[in-house]
């Protein structure tokens, strides 16, 4: 028989006494996310009505972990929530999720009992003579201040930060354990740490902050043994430090004695216009059944990554390449690959979720008097577009079963968004519709999140928008009035991008909407003036849209780098069979390493 489908059931009172990790801590959870928790099997859930959002926690309170069991208890969760958007954390995702990585780290705990290390006493004893360390639950002035200038220095993940923001309302929640531990110079805050003390058998260390404008040295580690000793006090085993998150947090944790435990993998997904949640539903069913259709499909997608150069100067090597928002092939695995050879990778702009979500809100302004491109645009043409963008419809095609589902609302974006947002749209919703559902960049992004590298932007979201809205809504209309010729324009364009010929790339798309002077030259100065400096200290690579390599090239040529175009890379073993029972010659198992 078939093993019996999950059942969704209210929280187990036990889960604090027998938690685990902070995220079974019911309480904290359910303020910080201000969702309501259950139960699926042995998974605890928080479900976000307001957001249609489900928070995942993939550690099983009792027993053993079951990544089959996990991804079914993830499929029947978001069914009883009606969830279009997930967060899971687990020690190791479902393959079909291995895709939405956005996280791999580990826990880091310490002993409650563990010593001071020998570095710290001497200065421990001073900052004990100059600070008042204190146990507190009221979040004063002086921490909206030192929050205010800790994060305002400090990069951290966009869900840490939100986390930040939450503490007030976690201390003044009454089902909370929260606590904060103050470090006071007279009256002036130098440090303080975030404690959550409901698990049974751990405290949790959330969150610190320490401050640069009143700064007192060792003030942090003052508060560590203090957190420590506090810990003892309650009959606590161990301290939870959470995960490293960057390395200057690891380094600190680490110094006291933190060792790893649990692995930690975050997967997030979310619904855009089509069914996303129903796609990755599709994915989870599919990889409990032993489906391992999407995971060939996937892999059959891989493409060597040959728009590149090697920049190189004072015997220090870095790699930039051109990346495409959309794409019909992957590049994920030659990026693993690349990117082994660098220690920080950057990008145009941040392409975290909150980062996007923020551009699209700005996207969806109305748009000013005399941009609307509905009324820039004929009758006639506004349906040659939707038929483009949407494809075949009517009754025979649905009985064809040959309509496309996720139509875009193509008079809604251009009566209603911002010029430049209604042309990515609904370019983005044609590139969809003919199978281009790899986005490079973005791909890029999460590998290099994925191992752990330091992963930089060169912009802001004021300044990407900023040139976004100089594009001349009539450049978007000619775009649109061409889209005939959208199809040869793809083909040509792909051909050339996967060649490394960024020439013949170019000469296929030189009316592309966004190719104007502030988008493309302006920018390109700016990148040049802040990759430079990590360029000269090597092992770095650099990503930007494919246009601007046309100048960046030259622009590093006059900065006295070596500029070497890398058109070979690795290539898929199937590419590489294909190719050697053409040419019936021997297959080269190395896989053409180039880097």
């Amino acid at each position: 028989m078939p093993p019996l489908p999950p059942v969704v059931a209210p929280v187990s009172p036990e889960i604090t006494t027998l938690a685990r990790i902070p995220e079974h801590s019911v309480p904290l959870m359910c303020t910080a996310a201000r969702g309501t928790a259950f139960q699926v099997g042995d998974y605890l859930f928080v479900s976000i009505p307001q957001d249609r959002r489900l928070v995942a926690v993939g550690y099983p309170v009792r027993g053993g972990y079951s990544a089959q069991a996990f991804a079914a208890a993830v499929r029947t969760a978001m069914r009883h929530c009606n969830a279009r958007s997930c967060d899971a954390v687990a020690p190791r995702l479902p393959a079909s999720l291995l895709p939405h990585m956005r996280e791999n780290d580990r826990y880091l705990v310490i002993a409650a009992d563990a010593p001071v290390p020998a570095s710290l006493r001497g200065p421990l004893r001073k900052a004990g003579e100059r600070l008042r360390l204190e146990e507190a639950r009221v979040f004063t002035a002086a921490h909206r201040r030192l929050w205010g200038e800790f994060l305002g220095k400090t990069t951290l993940p966009p869900h840490v930060r939100a986390l930040y923001g939450r503490v007030e309302a976690l201390l003044t929640a009454g089902d909370t354990d929260v606590c904060l531990l103050n470090a006071w110079d007279g009256e002036r805050l130098a440090a303080c740490l975030v404690i959550d003390a409901a698990p049974g058998r751990f405290d949790t260390y959330l969150l610190g902050a320490h401050s640069r404008e009143y700064y007192v040295p060792h003030a942090s580690d003052a508060l560590f043994g203090f957190m420590l000793a506090r810990a003892r006090q309650r009959g606590k085993r161990l301290v939870h430090l959470g995960l490293g998150v960057n390395e200057g947090i690891s380094r600190f944790k680490r110094k006291w004695g933190g060792r790893p435990a649990l692995r930690y993998q975050r997967a997030s997904w979310k619904e855009q216009d089509n069914d996303a949640a129903r796609f990755l539903i599709r994915h989870l069913q599919a990889a409990d059944n032993g489906d391992v259709r999407l995971e060939l499909e996937h892999a059959d997608a891989q493409r060597p990554f040959r728009m590149l150069w090697e920049v190189s100067r004072d015997g220090k090597t870095s790699w930039i390449g051109g990346t495409a928002h959309f794409f019909r092939y992957s590049f994920e695995t030659a990026f693993r690959h690349l990117f082994k050879k660098v220690d920080t990778v950057i990008f145009e702009g941040h392409l975290d979720e909150d980062s996007l979500d923020a551009v699209s809100r700005l996207g969806k302004r109305p748009p000013d008097p005399g941009t609307c491109l509905f009324d820039l645009m004929t009758e006639e043409e506004i349906r040659a577009l939707e038929r483009v963008v949407r494809g075949p419809e009517g009754p025979l095609w649905r009985l064809l079963n040959a309509e496309y589902e996720n139509k875009a609302d193509v008079r809604w974006y251009l009566r209603r968004t911002r010029p430049w947002f209604a042309f990515f749209s609904l370019w983005t919703a044609y590139l969809e519709r003919m199978g281009w559902r790899y986005s490079v960049d973005l791909e890029a992004w999460r590998v290099a999140h994925r191992l752990g590298k330091r992963v930089l932007a060169m912009e802001d979201i004021g300044e990407q928008v900023a040139a976004l809205e100089s594009v001349p809504p009539e450049r978007a209309v000619n775009h649109f009035r061409a889209c005939r010729q959208w199809g040869a324009y793809l083909r040509a364009n792909a051909g050339a991008y996967l060649t490394g010929d960024l020439e013949g790339m170019m000469g296929t798309s030189t009316e592309f909407p966004t190719r104007t002077g502030l988008v493309i030259s302006e920018r390109d100065q700016r990148f040049r003036e802040r990759m430079r400096p990590y360029l000269e200290r090597g092992r770095c690579c650099v990503l930007v849209g494919s246009a601007h390599m046309l100048n960046l090239r030259g622009m590093l040529a006059e900065d006295g780098f070596s500029v070497r175009p890398l058109r070979q890379g690795w290539t898929p073993l199937r590419v590489r069979i294909r190719e050697a029972l053409r040419k019936d010659a021997p297959i080269d198992p190395s896989g053409g390493m180039a880097w």
